[in-house]
């Protein structure tokens, strides 16, 4: 991207090689530095084959997974179930990750293998198992010394929790709100020093969770959603949505931005999406306040701290819905909870969802690209599948599920020229790769995660018009200092 700017707003060419602990490499280093991909490749390898953990469409006695490519390019979007998590029988981590920005498929899948080895380090941190926590941060591969010192000594100093918080909610709370902040924090700051990924300008959501036994905690950060199925005391099944999307038209996420000197407004031709801005460049655009990565915003109020909150599961609790923004866009909480009970089984809850978003896409915008949707479905009781007939349901989910299939012809009738729906995103042909090498890692891992991908496809959230892209432009400069044309955005 060497059309970005810099921080001190000089132009960014290609970002330089830098080590873990920000050293840059000599030229003479790039054999060494092609050593240390080829070990982070077999770590990545290595996770991959933990058992209990699963990252791609499929399912287990407890969950269902599916992500399906929109029609923007690469699938961007990731998920990960991690059952025994922490070598503990009675937890699971799921997380879902909406990747944004030219490279934020690769951003979203670091976060996805990388942030709950740190989770569980510096949960086994506040236990006190040092063994433990040795071998994880030892797996994690990216904790440098002078960041475990770092942990140990916040932890004799801890502060971040109150004694009135500790009275109001059971240790396990305390322990991992501690915890999500730390591996919140650590993970950004590893993506900023990491020396394959440019996140000048890329980023990614995360809307995450640890479950043991009935204790739930959620660590969020972007627009990405969770939300709970759960049964009133008629049998009526209700939407309690878990999360808050952290967009910029928040009262206290715009109050934060605009004191370190963001700017948060939005278009004219899309006036229901605040979006956060440089202070003297109509770019980037980005259409949430927290993200991992998208470190052109960070000085200026974009934050990676976590809204962390609680909940006791009940009896009446059935299930937890974690997705992308691509499914809430276009689907209410009710109709969401209302497909996942209504799927035959639970192993294809997630894929039933999927395409009934797909289907709700064409049919409320036509003439704008599908975005990508990933989902993860947590089953919380022990039956092992989900009859709809045993329940009572709204009648707006199954008639969502019934939609003709005539409007799936749609999309493919509207030519190019149909797609100027709102005309808020501008084309930016300068959007390069910086790194061969990179690319292909990252084309090869699509494919082995996603073999329907189609080989040739490319970021172009820049290229085509959506509905609302997470990104609309990427900073840069041109000679004596001026705002490039097409970087220029009408209010």
């Amino acid at each position: 991207m060497g059309s970005c700017l810099s921080a001190d707003g000089g132009r960014a060419g290609p970002s330089p090689v830098t080590t873990p602990t920000g050293k840059r490499l000599r030229k003479g280093s790039r054999k060494r530095a092609g050593s240390r991909s080829s070990s982070f490749d077999a770590k990545v390898e290595q996770l991959h084959r933990l058992p209990g953990r699963m990252y791609s469409n499929g399912s287990s006695g407890i969950a269902s997974l599916f992500t399906q490519q929109g029609r923007k390019g690469t699938n961007q979007d990731a998920m990960i179930v991690w059952e025994n998590f922490g070598s503990r029988s009675d937890t699971v981590f799921c997380g879902v990750f909406d990747g944004h920005g030219p490279y934020g498929h690769i951003v979203a899948r670091n976060v996805r293998d990388f942030l709950p080895l740190k989770l569980s380090a510096h949960w086994e941190v506040h236990m006190g198992n040092e063994e433990y926590r040795d071998s994880s941060m030892s797996t994690a591969g990216s904790m440098n010394s002078d960041e475990i010192a770092s942990v140990i000594l916040e932890e004799e100093l801890t502060g971040s929790v109150d004694l009135e918080e500790k009275e109001r909610h059971p240790e396990i709370f305390t322990t991992l709100k501690a915890s999500f902040l730390k591996a919140f924090k650590i993970m950004d700051k590893e993506l900023k020093l990491h020396s394959n990924i440019d996140c000048f300008c890329s980023g990614t959501t995360a809307v995450t969770l640890v479950k043991q036994g009935q204790d739930l905690v959620i660590g969020n950060v972007g627009d990405s959603r969770a939300v709970l199925g759960t049964r009133d005391h008629n049998d009526c099944l209700l939407a309690v949505q878990l999360t808050v999307d952290l967009k910029p038209n928040l009262p206290r996420e715009a109050e934060r931005i605009k004191r370190c000197k963001g700017r948060v407004f939005a278009l004219r031709d899309e006036p229901e999406v605040a979006r956060v801005w440089l202070p003297h460049n109509d770019s980037p655009g980005l259409a949430m306040a927290r993200a991992f990565g998208d470190f052109c915003l960070k000085d200026f109020g974009l934050i990676s701290v976590p809204e962390i909150s609680y909940r006791r599961l009940t009896e009446r609790d059935e299930f937890i819905v974690l997705a992308t923004d691509g499914i809430w866009d276009v689907l209410s909480n009710k109709e969401v909870v209302n497909i996942v009970a209504s799927a035959p089984r639970r192993s294809i809850a997630a894929h039933s969802l999927v395409e009934s978003a797909v289907r709700a896409w064409r049919f409320k915008y036509p003439t704008s690209k599908i975005d990508d949707c990933a989902v993860v479905c947590l089953f919380l009781d022990s039956d092992t599948s989900i009859s709809a007939s045993n329940h009572k349901t709204s009648e707006q989910g199954d008639d969502l599920l019934d939609m003709t299939e005539v409007i799936n012809d749609k999309e493919e009738m509207v030519g190019a020229a149909g797609l100027d729906r709102s005309s808020t995103v501008r084309a930016n042909p300068e959007i390069q790769a910086e790194s061969q090498v990179t690319n292909l890692q990252s084309r090869r891992q699509a494919r082995h995660e996603n073999p329907n991908a189609l080989e040739g496809d490319e970021w172009s959230a820049l290229e085509g018009v959506t509905r609302a892209n997470s990104l609309l432009t990427l900073p840069r400069v041109v000679a004596g200092g001026k705002q490039s044309p097409q970087s220029k955005i009408n209010k």
